[in-house]
């Protein structure tokens, strides 16, 4: 009876005696059993993150690519059309809801021009409409960054050095000046990447793709409790080592930043 299962899963003991119980077995990597699929949380989750990394590997490769190009010509070729389409690019992408884009694309190329999967995880193809669905606002962002950085570098007296020297635009634009201006993208970058973990919920819903959002939907909807702490608690320690990552890179491209005893 419901005593019975209330005391089985700990929930008749007092509050804080419950939190105990749970950080112990959590550092240990024990998260306690679904309640829907009777499993252990710990396994179930990691499951389910591989498809979730895949997804969000796709969107990040197409925002980076995207927002630095877009973002770097949007600043050298300022107030011409690609500047203004840059501009509506970026708009339109913070602008626009994730689920409204996810069906957009649905309705546009999987059921009128029919070259795309709808939805479900088959193959390559079923990668391209929801990883551009997931990465069009960290696109939009990526390109609002790289567009503000490339302004200042461009006017600065580094960058007249190198043209005074005679090297080819092409190469003082994509070798200097992106590589100064990269800095602030990079750490956009690292929080973007640990955003998009969460973000992948609506992304993963609306495409049916089995990674961990879905799965976490699909817990709130059963009241799967451990289920959604597990995947809460795992979500954050990514966050936390995804911000230690972009902080040791930048230390790495950046010869002027150290990290040095006191």
């Amino acid at each position: 009876d419901l005593t019975r299962f209330r005391a089985s899963i700990g929930l008749d003991k007092p509050v804080y005696v419950q939190y105990l119980v749970f950080f112990r077995n959590a550092v240990q990597g024990d998260f306690g059993n679904s309640l829907k699929f009777n499993d252990p949380v710990l396994p179930l989750v990691l499951g389910r993150l591989g498809a979730t990394f895949q997804l969000v590997a796709v969107a990040m490769t197409f925002s980076l690519t995207m927002g630095l190009t877009i973002g770097t010509l949007s600043a050298v070729k300022r107030g011409s059309w690609i500047d203004k389409f840059g501009k509506v690019f970026a708009l339109m992408g913070q602008a626009a809801p994730t689920f409204w884009v996810g069906i957009m694309l649905i309705l546009v190329f999987a059921l009128f021009f029919r070259i795309l999967p709808a939805a479900g995880k088959d193959g390559p193809l079923n990668l391209i409409l929801p990883g551009f669905t997931l990465g069009w606002y960290s696109t939009a962002a990526i390109t609002r960054l790289t567009r503000s950085s490339m302004l200042d570098v461009l006017d600065s007296e580094f960058i007249k050095m190198t043209r005074s020297k005679g090297l080819s635009e092409r190469v003082v634009i994509w070798k200097h000046a992106l590589k100064n201006a990269s800095l602030p993208v990079i750490n956009l970058a690292g929080l973007q990447i640990a955003a998009l973990l969460y973000g992948a919920v609506v992304t993963e819903t609306v495409f049916a793709w089995p990674g961990m959002g879905r799965l976490a939907v699909q817990s709130i909807t059963n009241r799967d409790f451990p289920v959604i702490q597990g995947i809460v608690l795992i979500g954050s320690i990514l966050y936390v080592f995804m911000n230690l990552f972009v902080d040791i890179l930048a230390a790495y491209i950046d010869p002027r930043i150290r990290y040095e005893k006191a």
